[in-house]
This record gives structure tokens, sequence and C-alpha cells, in this order.
């Protein structure tokens, strides 16, 4: 049953073709999220290696594109969806109906696509700011550290919709204390890969910013959705890199 769950995450979080190693039953999809962060080794690990070869025959900023780019391919942009979808709604929605109305709305509004265009410029940014061998570095911890902290949504947060209302069909089981450490443990492991002590303070500014969304989650909607657990992993994300850069020029 673990190898199941642990192919449950790979099939659910890449669009690699995991699916066709063995049939997972569908309630292994409910306990997948301790293992997100494992999943988040093989995306960054994929993502730095795109990095390190294209830098050898292209300039760092477009390297660092195509690193973007291929966990955006792996990934089939399930987070971006969620964190275009998480803007749409709690931009646009006056009231807890409306913005859970708005984010099953397949359509992207002004607010989504804004939103998406000031997220994936600032990750740019941060990440092409740095010298290559950082960036690879802060992705390789970055990526896994922040899908673990994210996670933790599930614990604090009930799902605000019906299980039937889920737009994937699955509602997420909430940690056990064993799936709890493993989460923690495949989470911070990857934090070894920093390059120095003086770059582990980036560390502490993602549980801050999850504790700000998931704070504003139950204000609005008493709960979080799917698209909510995308865009917590992004913005966390990203505060960790933004981080790393204001670290790097210390």
């Amino acid at each position: 049953m673990p190898m199941l769950r642990l192919l449950a995450a790979f099939v659910f979080f890449t669009r690699l073709p995991f699916w066709k190693l063995a049939e997972v039953p569908a309630n292994c999809f409910k306990n997948i999220v301790s293992l997100w962060p494992v999943a988040g080794w093989l995306t960054s690990g994929i993502a730095v290696l795109i990095l390190y070869l294209t830098s050898l025959v292209l300039p760092a900023s477009i390297a660092v594109l195509c690193a973007l780019i291929s966990r955006l391919l792996v990934t089939g942009c399930l987070h971006e969806d969620g964190l275009a979808d998480f803007f749409d709604g709690f931009g646009g929605g006056t009231s807890r109906e409306r913005i859970l109305a708005i984010m099953k709305d397949s359509h992207i509004g002004s607010y989504g696509v804004i939103g998406l265009l000031m997220y994936f410029a600032m990750l740019y940014l941060c990440l092409s700011s740095l010298p290559t061998e950082l960036a690879g570095a802060a992705i390789l911890a970055g990526d896994p550290f922040c899908k673990g902290i994210s996670g933790m949504i599930i614990n604090r947060l009930p799902y605000a919709r019906p299980a039937e209302d889920a737009k994937n069909k699955t509602v997420y089981s909430p940690m056990t204390a064993k799936e709890y450490a493993v989460c923690l443990a495949a989470a911070l492991l990857p934090l070894c890969w920093l390059p120095g002590w003086h770059y582990l303070p980036a560390a502490l500014v993602p549980p801050v910013i999850w504790f700000l969304l998931t704070s504003y989650m139950k204000k609005k909607i008493q709960g979080y959705t799917g698209d909510c657990c995308g865009a917590t992993f992004l913005l966390t994300e990203l505060s960790f890199y933004l981080t790393i850069v204001i670290l790097a020029n210390i």
C-alpha cells in the first residue's frame, strides 16, 4: 500500500506515465498529500537537470526559463491552474458562495491573468538573478520544502465544498501522526542542498506565508479547495526564492 500511495502521488502531481506501472485504487489518492514533497524531489530534480544542461549552451537567463517550462510540462500546470482560479475567486468574489463558484469555473478572468503574469515575472526574475548553481540549489530545496509546508493546509482547514463537488472528485484525508512525520522529513531534508547556513533563514518565511494564506481562506470560505492547495504551494515557494535573493545580496 505505501508503494501504491507513492505511485498515486506521482500520477496525480505529474503528467509522467507512472499510471502505466500499476493500477492505483481510487482510495489511495485520498492519502497522498504527505507525499507531496516526495513528488517535489522529482519535479525539482527534472527542472534543475534541465537548468544545468541548458546552461552549458545557453545564457543563464534562458536556462532558467527552460527549467521553468520543463516543470510546467511535467506537472501539467496543475498548481498554476489553481493559482489562477485562486486569484479569480478571491479577487472577484464578495461572498463565500461566490468565491467558490468562481474558482470552480474553468474560464480564467482578469484577476487570474494578472496574477499569473505577476507571479511568473517575480519567479523568473528571482531565479535568473541568482548564479546558476545557487538557483539550482534553491529549486532543489524550495520545491519539496514548500510542497510539504503547503500540504499542512489539510490539517488546519476542512474541505470547503461537499466531496461530490470537488473538481477531481477527491477530498484528502487529514494526515495521521506517521504521515505528518513523513511529510516533514521529506520537506526538510532537501534544505541540505542550500550552499551554506546563512541561507537557512529563507525556510522561516514560507510557514509565515502559509499561516497568513490559510487564515485568509478560513475567514473567506471557512476551508480550502484544491485550487487553494496549488496557490499556497506556489506563493510559499515564491517567498522562499525571494528570501534567497535577499540573503544572497546582503
